[in-house]
């Protein structure tokens, strides 16, 4: 560990002596040019391999690239033999799966009626507020509770006590 501490401390004076350095004189930039000349006339030659076999039937099976050609197809997975109708099996599919089941699916969930009776108190609100109506009533009883049936203090009882409405 000391000779770690001893290396850092080493690099640290050589560091600080090139700063003094630099503050001292002025450093022009410079562009290191070589002009000596170049021969690039070294040649070498080369001779083609014979093409073997296996290598001319791959040449000859990927110089056609066009994506429609039979050999280029590549199988949805619904029919393995015939493109046509591996193609439109694997359209009617996502038809299917994502038309009808997803979006018409999550329509019907969404606008069901209620099996379960969830929001019977809505409705009964609604039957409620129908009857009061029809009857002439105030949607909303002031006298919510008789007031006859409710016992309040007597002033003497309350004494000092802060009413609060």
């Amino acid at each position: 560990m000391a000779a770690v501490w001893r290396a850092l401390a080493r690099q640290g004076r050589s560091l600080s002596q090139l700063q003094a350095l630099r503050r001292q004189s002025v450093v022009q930039p410079a562009c290191f040019i070589s002009t000596s000349k170049k021969n690039k006339d070294a040649s070498t030659t080369v001779q083609p391999m014979p093409k073997s076999e296996e290598l001319q039937k791959l040449e000859e099976h990927f110089k056609n690239t066009d994506p429609k050609a039979d050999k280029n197809w590549v199988s949805y997975g619904f029919e393995p033999t015939d493109p046509n109708l591996d193609t439109f099996v694997h359209h009617v599919t996502m038809f299917v799966t994502f038309t009808i089941c997803i979006c018409w699916g999550a329509f019907v969930l969404a606008y069901q009626p209620d099996h379960k009776n969830l929001n019977w108190h809505q409705r009964e609100a609604f039957l409620e507020l129908e009857r009061r109506e029809r009857e002439g009533l105030p949607l909303v009883s002031p006298d919510y509770i008789d007031p006859d049936s409710i016992e309040l203090p007597e002033d003497e009882d309350l004494g000092d006590e802060e009413i609060i409405i």
